[in-house]
């Protein structure tokens, strides 16, 4: 097993885009994730200069972009709004291009176990546009694991007519909602793009986010799965909750570069 390529949520921080981004260069992280569905970093936001501009400052950084991170908010299973939603979605497939990653993350709502389900074809239909539009542009759609089981969201990707619809993989979402984090690893091998690091526990029927290490995700195995499988992206260390995030972030690096 190599060394973990670690990343960070830039919005973990809670520094802003740019003291984020320094903030990452100083713990010594190789890349970050970044939200652009708000803010100076939206799509409508950043004309083209200044994409190239915020390429320039990544790489004084010497840092790289792990995923863009297209989450409006919205799931696809719904028809009112849905066409602005592929609309905004393409925008951002658009900025992945010109900021050179080929990953953006998102949730899409949650997938419905029966196949025969209203809001899975309309989830279905939308995805299948919407990865047609990334695979022309060479970019992948991630939706992050949690809200279903793995087997169910590896049987809906597999269903789709896209090869562009892949997974975000978030251990601490299925540990919270009472999942098995290493059955949804061996469920969606390949499929799995990238990653969040975070982790979490169950307790009395709720989900609650603690520091890495601390939770229900089974690191060792968890780890070695993914080696197992070929994984060889970003662990993207997210962190939602805490008084001092930077402290946090700072002992999730520490405990990830021990693989």
């Amino acid at each position: 097993m190599g060394r973990l390529k670690v990343g960070v949520m830039i919005e973990s921080f809670r520094l802003g885009v740019r003291k984020g981004i320094a903030k990452a260069a100083e713990l010594g992280v190789d890349g970050f994730q970044v939200y652009v569905t708000g803010g100076e970093t939206h799509p409508d936001a950043m004309t083209k200069s200044g994409r190239r501009e915020f390429l320039d400052y990544v790489a004084k950084n010497d840092l790289v972009i792990s995923a863009l991170c297209g989450d409006f908010g919205k799931p696809y299973t719904r028809e009112e709004g849905l066409d602005k939603l592929i609309d905004d979605t393409k925008k951002v497939i658009d900025l992945a291009v010109d900021l050179k990653t080929p990953i953006i993350t998102t949730h899409i709502g949650v997938v419905d176990a029966d196949p025969k389900a209203k809001s899975r074809k309309i989830m279905a239909d939308a995805l299948n546009h919407v990865g047609a539009f990334a695979d022309s542009r060479g970019v992948v759609f991630a939706t992050e694991t949690g809200p279903e089981s793995g087997p169910v969201l590896a049987e809906f990707i597999g269903s789709l007519k896209t090869q562009a619809v892949k997974a975000n993989f978030d251990p601490a979402n299925l540990v919270m909602a009472g999942f098995d984090v290493l059955e949804a690893v061996r469920a969606l091998g390949k499929n799995i793009v990238h990653t969040h690091a975070k982790d979490g526990v169950r307790e009395n029927g709720r989900g609650k986010e603690v520091p890495l290490g601390e939770g229900g995700v089974p690191w060792q195995e968890y780890v070695g799965l993914m080696s197992e499988i070929g994984y060889e992206g970003f662990y993207t260390i997210e962190r939602e909750v805490g008084d001092d995030p930077v402290a946090d972030i700072r002992k999730a690096i520490s405990f990830l570069r021990r693989w």
